[in-house]
């Protein structure tokens, strides 16, 4: 059963309109990295911060959503710590946090369908002038946040599947499995669409 990363929920977040917190990211992404003050980025990492653990979830359900991405942020630093200054750093680390705080948030509050919705309405004037279709490109959007847990929750069931026979758990094998069954479902899926009429041939 594939799972999704909406929260069923009914905090004033939720009941936003889609195109308004889409919005909001874009402009809080714009200031974000158009200032260097921690007097500035410490605020935004906090209410960020607060929005996105005020939404209902479990602090475990929380942390399991964005623990990677963070842990791929603090190596970040780690490595511009030797680069830059270390006030750089602070505010690289502030800026990103409370970035993939905010755009969490988004995430787990909006349905797919509701985003892909308001993907293909923003992005019909680029269609009209032949440059994509946004149907299509919406679609893509869509299944991308649809099978993001669902690969994780693979990638976990392979790594215990490992663990479970005793053998080593290292990346390379892990991958090459999850690569396989990915592509698999990603078939499996070309089809199903495909068989619905969801594309426009």
């Amino acid at each position: 059963m594939l799972t999704s990363l909406y929260v069923e929920g009914n905090s004033w977040f939720h009941r936003l309109p889609v195109r308004v917190k889409l919005i909001a990211l874009l402009l809080l992404s714009l200031s974000l990295f158009a200032t260097q003050s921690l007097y500035l980025l410490v605020p935004a990492f906090l209410l960020c911060g607060w929005l996105y653990f005020s939404l209902g979830m479990t602090l475990r359900q929380a942390l399991a959503r964005i623990g990677l991405v963070f842990f791929t942020i603090l190596v970040l630093a780690a490595v511009n710590f030797f680069l830059l200054p270390l006030p750089e750093v602070a505010a690289l680390v502030l800026r990103l946090m409370a970035l993939v705080f905010f755009a969490a948030a988004v995430t787990a509050t909006t349905t797919i369908s509701a985003f892909m919705d308001e993907i293909t309405i923003l992005l019909k004037p680029l269609e009209r002038i032949g440059l994509l279709n946004a149907a299509d490109v919406s679609l893509a959007l869509g299944l991308v946040l649809r099978f993001v847990p669902d690969i994780f929750a693979r990638y976990e069931a392979i790594r215990e599947a490992h663990r479970a026979r005793g053998l080593p758990i290292r990346p390379l094998t892990i991958i090459g499995p999850l690569i396989v069954l990915t592509l698999k479902d990603a078939d499996t899926i070309a089809a199903a669409i495909d068989a619905r009429g969801f594309r426009r041939q």
